[in-house]
């Protein structure tokens, strides 16, 4: 049990796993320790707040080392940073600025118990004299007109940044004459392709250049899909598709997963690889041998990277349509031998977004929103992991 209760004198006193000994602001980041080892994917989930724009982070099965911990943190670029024991076994972290801004929490490389929230930069962000000043002016503008005001607006939207050289290579699924998998007269070919587009735009809005294996509705043999992500100098390949089972199963099997390519004996990965192999092996002719794959699989350079992405990938979708919708499953990270990750010596992975076979899920998966949601979480998966790829390599 993470929780254990104690009962001393009377007094039932709760205690958890974890405790958040320290906190800090150095060199524009919120540094925690703990007194324990952190498990960032499964103890750490964040959300926004809007009106006024608040970015809160909850660590559960964790207590405050002593009530003085994080009192009194100040930083010039945010409004307020409060640190409280919000439930008996969930630290809450509250971080208020002026607006939306870019910043990737992460865990130092070589540390099990720290972890680090950027905060926003002091050159994004008006001091709060100024932006009481330009509230005032804005106010002002109203009754002289709207020019001011529309001024004033362009300083509260967020700063994206360039990204120039980070190429990501995003494939949507089968297409044209393989429409992949149909149930209740939708087709997986058309829904991954517009969820595609969504994750371009997603990407580009935060600088990244994207090339696109199709953006309409044709099929692509496999040696056009493989090797794309090379030819372009790509930093990541996303392949993108959804799920399905077979009728007696449909209103049972549902959830969201990521695969990254290795060999694997679980049952479930070889199912769902070879639905997606079937099609794209078509017309591959003998040149595809067993050997090319295994040797693929079992060799690739960057099958770590790949992982670390998918997990990346996996937790940021989570994390937003959780914050959106019940009943989210999460299918994990799962490795299994696509072939269409074959042969790519980039980070590369297939999101598996759903299963078009599930009613409920199905509704969900064709709806603007639910679609909008999964391209950010995969967009900011992508930035979490180069980002974190960046201060691996001390850049």
């Amino acid at each position: 049990m993470r929780i254990l209760l104690l009962l001393l004198g009377g007094i039932i006193v709760l205690l958890a796993d974890n405790q958040l000994s320290d906190a800090k602001v150095v060199k524009g980041e919120l540094r925690l320790r703990f007194s324990q080892p952190i498990d960032v994917e499964n103890d750490i989930s964040s959300f926004v707040l809007k009106n006024p724009y608040r970015k809160v982070f909850d660590i559960k099965h964790c207590q405050l080392a002593k009530s003085s911990v994080g009192k009194g943190l100040k930083y010039s670029a945010v409004r307020n940073l409060k640190i409280a024991q919000f439930r008996p076994d969930i630290v809450r972290i509250v971080v208020g600025c002026d607006e939306p801004y870019r910043g990737i929490p992460y865990k130092p490389i070589l540390s099990k118990r720290l972890y680090h929230i950027p905060l926003p930069k002091k050159s994004s962000h008006l001091p709060a004299k100024r932006y009481k000043a330009s509230a005032h002016s804005v106010k002002k503008a109203s009754a002289k007109g709207q020019t001011k005001k529309r001024k004033a607006k362009k300083l509260l939207k967020p700063t994206y940044y360039s990204h120039k050289g980070e190429l990501i290579v995003i494939d949507a699924g089968h297409g044209g004459h393989d429409t992949g998998a149909i149930a209740g007269g939708k087709r997986e070919k058309d829904l991954v392709l517009q969820i595609a587009k969504r994750l371009e735009k997603a990407l580009k809005k935060r600088g990244y250049p994207v090339y696109m294996t199709r953006r309409d509705d044709r099929f692509l043999k496999l040696p056009q899909r493989t090797h794309i992500a090379d030819k372009k100098g790509a930093k990541v390949f996303v392949s993108i598709h959804a799920n399905s089972v077979p009728k007696s199963k449909r209103n049972r099997v549902h959830g969201i997963e990521t695969f990254f390519l290795q060999n694997t004996r679980d049952a479930k990965s070889k199912r769902i690889a070879a639905r997606e192999n079937a099609a794209v092996l078509k017309g591959a002719g003998s040149r595809l041998s067993k050997k090319v794959i295994v040797d693929s699989v079992l060799n690739g350079p960057k099958i770590i990277e790949s992982n670390k992405l998918a997990i990346d990938v996996q937790k940021r979708m989570m994390t937003n349509l959780r914050a959106h919708y019940s009943g989210i499953k999460d299918g994990g990270v799962r490795h299994a031998p696509f072939w269409v990750l074959v042969g790519a010596s980039r980070p590369s992975i297939l999101v598996e977004v759903g299963y078009i076979s599930h009613p409920l899920e199905r509704k969900r998966l064709f709806d603007p929103h639910y679609q909008q949601l999964l391209a950010e979480g995969m967009a900011e998966g992508i930035e979490s992991y180069l980002n974190n790829r960046k201060k691996e390599l001390g850049f």
